[in-house]
């Protein structure tokens, strides 16, 4: 699947108000927005295992597409959901423990990048990855 491999943060896009919006706070999100992200993603059918390597963590997450699971995110917030494929991408749907509010997340190669989107409270944000 074109997903498969190792793939290195390029640059963002809106990723600090997105951040905002889920209420992390600045220095978290000046951070965040250099947190040197890798992703490495290896699929086998519906199962999926994808190791998130960064400036605050190193952390190996397994799922099964349309199979819920728990997360959390780099600022400790927990989140559970699913992910399931949509055409050429996966399309994740999250609720916020904390609040119940939910955030969207999809993830898909146009051309030579991949393309992470991440959409919380109508705030978008956009993560582009180069394989590496």
């Amino acid at each position: 699947m074109a997903l498969n491999g190792t793939w290195k943060i390029d640059r963002n896009e809106n990723y600090e108000k997105f951040m905002e919006a889920m209420g992390v706070n600045m220095m978290k999100r000046k951070l965040g927005a250099h947190d040197n992200m890798k992703l490495t993603i290896q699929q086998d059918g519906n199962n999926f295992t994808v190791k998130e390597s960064s400036n605050f963590r190193t952390i190996e997450i397994t799922f099964t597409l349309g199979v819920n699971f728990e997360y959390s995110l780099a600022d400790g917030t927990e989140l559970t959901g699913s992910w399931n494929m949509e055409g050429n991408k996966i399309v994740g749907k999250f609720t916020r423990k904390d609040n119940g509010k939910v955030l969207t997340a999809s993830r898909e190669v146009i051309g030579d990048e991949l393309v992470q989107i991440y959409v919380y409270e109508g705030v978008e944000a956009k993560r582009i990855f180069k394989r590496s």
